[in-house]
């Protein structure tokens, strides 16, 4: 049986791994898998310490992370005493420029396949050492996985990616805990003082300029039907959201602190979720996981067209204008209106979460590449 080690920082969420513990499932009699994962983390809305997944297939290890305020500088203590177990092939969820990902490619074992993988979906030019370090990976390196059709188009014309084996496997999506839930949606709306006769219309994520709230509260304001707003998530831009629901009396809600385990709940809430995402010199939608979470849950998905959002929707969704608050106003007034279209979109986004991002098609996918490099 062949050894798979599988390490990185985002691990450190229970649904985050559930890709190592489904390809020990789907590995069974091939592969055992480990997965070593930070035992806390300095997350974006606070520190994570790490979190039980209840009957875990993999075996797992906790290491303490340094530095890792500043992720970019983030490296694993106790990488050493691993990296001397014999492994087969060993998956680095980390990206290659930063130090996490440097450190785990010196480490390595020679005799051991090394693959790492990448979000990365605009061409930077690094400063050392981080240019550095993505050279010294890449030298490592036997393959790479991107994350997205646009993290691929991008690092291909890098230097040192092309030469490498690749595939595009996207995350995945827990279809177990992110499904259909009318007592959820219940609770979630009760909770609000909020019954069925007025459509919510749901964002989840981080509240910042980026993600497009700007252009959703415009749209909002437009709509000439009757609505709700949950806003899900945290960040800067909550005095813009605050103030817009003080604009908006009983008609909008802000959840915060909201736990991973959670959005399941909030997500059925919604009657569509919308991810007016907008492109900067700098950024540009990298996947969108909260889409493929609420395609698990029935919830019709309208996205802008930055990034990756289009490949990820495929035709599961209806994409807008990035920066067009008059297109977005018009489409969910069409179809807040249209129960039918809303059942329509539903139901592609439950097809096309269920064959494309469930874990276990993620799984099977990066297995595959796994045994590929290692011979069989």
């Amino acid at each position: 049986m062949k050894r798979l080690l599988t390490i990185g920082h985002s691990y450190v969420v229970g649904l985050n791994r559930r890709l190592a513990d489904e390809m020990a499932r789907q590995g069974t009699g091939r592969w055992s898998v480990t997965a070593a994962a930070p035992s806390s983390y300095a997350g974006d809305l606070g520190r994570i310490a790490l979190e039980p997944i209840e009957h875990e297939a993999c075996r797992l290890v906790a290491l303490p992370v340094h530095l890792d305020r500043v992720p970019h500088l983030m490296f694993y203590g106790g990488l050493r005493r691993l990296m001397s177990e014999p492994w087969d092939a060993i998956h680095c969820w980390e990206e290659p420029y930063v130090a996490a990902g440097s450190q785990i490619a010196r480490r390595a074992p020679r005799d051991a396949a090394l693959v790492f993988s990448s979000f990365q979906n605009i061409d930077k030019t690094y400063p050392p050492p981080f240019n550095w370090m993505e050279k010294q990976v890449l030298r490592r390196a036997d393959g790479w996985i991107a994350f997205g059709h646009t993290v691929r188009d991008v690092q291909l014309q890098r230097d040192g990616y092309a030469t490498l084996p690749c595939r595009t496997i996207p995350p995945g999506v827990d279809t177990a805990a992110f499904r259909l839930q009318a007592d959820a949606r219940a609770r979630v709306r009760a909770g609000r003082g909020w019954d069925e006769s007025v459509p919510v219309i749901g964002f989840a994520g981080r509240f910042v300029p980026e993600k497009g709230l700007a252009v959703l509260m415009q749209a909002l304001g437009q709509l000439a039907i009757p609505w709700r707003a949950l806003w899900v998530g945290g960040g800067p831009e909550l005095p813009s959201l605050q103030a817009f629901s003080a604009a908006h009396p009983g008609r909008v809600s802000i959840a915060m602190g909201v736990a991973h385990a959670e959005m399941p709940a909030y997500l059925n809430a919604m009657d569509v979720l919308c991810a007016p995402s907008q492109t900067t010199a700098a950024w540009r939608e990298q996947f969108g996981r909260m889409l493929i979470e609420a395609m698990a849950c029935g919830v019709p998905v309208l996205a802008s067209r930055s990034g990756e959002m289009p490949h990820v929707l495929g035709d599961a969704g209806l994409l807008l204008p990035e920066d067009d608050a008059a297109a977005w106003a018009a489409t969910l007034t069409r179809v807040i209106a249209d129960p039918g279209l809303r059942r329509d979109l539903a139901d592609r986004g439950l097809r096309r979460a269920r064959t494309e991002f469930a874990w276990p098609v993620v799984a099977r996918r990066h297995l595959e590449f796994f045994d590929e490099l290692t011979g069989g």
